[in-house]
């Protein structure tokens, strides 16, 4: 087989129906659109017009809303972990992260960073660095005798115990004094 003798399975592609070409077509006339009426006519779009009634997308009601402020985590399980771990498609040597799980397709999503839950068996020692884990995968992962770091907001490391940043007290009175000078 040559690049020239190349070409698609028959019916793989079909010509589209060209409407509107005589009689013996069996398409043409009014080209399949039936007889008068708005939607016989060119140029109409009434996508969810139902005539004047109410249409059903303004009948259900509305639901839930659109948070600004939300968190967008890639949840990973430790079992998942793990079977990556044992079908060799996730290296348990050196530090885990965001970009390794999404990389072996662990971590879709999650533009936050990687949330860790404790579903699931671990049992291969690993250091793994995720911008959250629930308490309990915590503790399968240093039972398996691993390590877990928790990312700052920023994305850099911040050792288990430490707390994020916060203003200092100054900074907090003067804000105090501003508020109050403000209300008077």
């Amino acid at each position: 087989m040559k690049l020239n003798e190349l070409k698609d399975n028959e019916g793989a592609r079909k010509s589209r129906m060209r409407v509107g070409r005589g009689i013996g077509s069996g398409k043409g006339k009014t080209g399949g659109r039936g007889q008068k009426g708005q939607k016989s006519r060119s140029g109409v779009s009434i996508n969810g017009f139902e005539g004047g009634q109410m249409p059903l997308h303004m009948r259900l009601p509305k639901r839930g809303f659109n948070n600004p402020f939300g968190t967008d985590y890639a949840e990973v399980n430790l079992g998942m972990i793990q079977k990556f771990i044992d079908s060799k498609s996730l290296d348990a040597k050196g530090t885990i992260d965001h970009a390794t799980l999404k990389a072996a397709g662990l971590a879709r999503g999650g533009k936050d960073g990687v949330r860790l839950l404790a579903k699931g068996e671990l049992t291969a020692k690993i250091t793994i660095a995720v911008a959250g884990a629930s308490k309990a995968a915590v503790a399968a992962v240093e039972k398996a005798g691993g390590k877990v770091e928790i990312l700052a907001a920023g994305g850099e490391r911040r050792a288990k115990g430490e707390k994020k940043a916060v203003a200092s007290k100054p900074a907090r009175e003067k804000k105090a004094a501003n508020k109050a000078k403000k209300n008077d």
